[in-house]
Formats: structure tokens, sequence, C-alpha cells
């Protein structure tokens, strides 16, 4: 099962500049709940956008680069192959932009964050077409000093 993680704002907007445009401590707590003992799919950007590995979680990076190594990464060169990497179960795919539409026709689960900002930045995912995805479960919370509001949001695809 392919299950995406992310955090999208109202325009689309996922990342800027190599980093989340926003800081809801909320979201990344339940980021790592929920991905916790699940192997992560990830481009290389997102991979190196990380301050350090995240605990209890494979690293599977999804590059084009047949040279790129780096400590803690299980290397893929293609959506196939990182799949198999990963191996059965749920598998976490974490971003970016760029993965994210590598497997959107093929995820069966979206764990989203919609963040109700519109701010700028240069990685973007489109929405998700309410004809191909069902809400199953939404948490909304309300803005607090400099966060934004945000909610929680589960779709299934129909």
């Amino acid at each position: 099962m392919i299950i995406f993680f992310l955090a999208r704002a109202d325009n689309g907007v996922i990342g800027s500049d190599g980093n989340l445009p926003w800081h809801i401590p909320a979201d990344l707590k339940r980021f790592k709940a929920m991905t916790m003992g699940k192997p992560l799919v990830m481009g290389r950007k997102t991979f190196e956008s990380f301050p350090r590995l995240l605990k209890g979680r494979r690293h599977i990076v999804l590059t084009r680069d047949r040279d790129w190594q780096a400590e803690g990464a299980e290397v893929a060169h293609t959506p196939d192959e990182a799949l198999a990497v990963a191996g059965a179960g749920e598998i976490a795919v974490i971003g970016g932009a760029e993965i994210f539409a590598l497997y959107r026709d093929r995820a069966d689960r979206i764990e989203l964050t919609e963040v109700h900002a519109q701010p700028a930045g240069d990685a973007v995912v489109p929405g998700f077409h309410r004809d191909d995805w069902r809400e199953t479960a939404r948490e909304d919370h309300v803005a607090e000093g400099d966060r934004p509001a945000f909610s929680f949001v589960t779709l299934e695809r129909r």
C-alpha cells in the first residue's frame, strides 16, 4: 500500500528553497507517529533537507544520479526499484513534488495536512480531485500566533 504523507498549503505549495514554509509542531508530531516503522520513499532533495536521519524509519532515496550515495540512504533509480527496495506492506511516500507526481496514480491513501495559508514557494503539488479521492477523516485546527490554521485530512482512493 502506497501512502502519501504531505503538508500542502491552499495554493499548492509544499516547500520553499528546500524547507517547509511554515512551522506546525502538531504536523511534525503526526508525521512521526504515522510513519514510524515504515519505509520512507523520497527524492534526494527531500533527504538532503533533513538535519539528520529520521529514527525508526528506512530512508529510500529515489535519484537519477547513479553516483549519489549517503550514509543511511538506500538508493533507488526508478519508481519501481524504490518500491521493490521498500518491500511489502505500507510504504510512506514523503516527497518532494516530483516524487509525488511519479506515484500519484499508484497511491492508495493520502495523509494530508492542509495548511490554510498562501505562502510563496518553489515546490508545488496539485490538488487531489474529489472524483479520484474520498475524504474519510478531517480534524480542523485554528491558527495560533504566527502559525496558520490547518486540517489533518485522510483521503482514500475511490
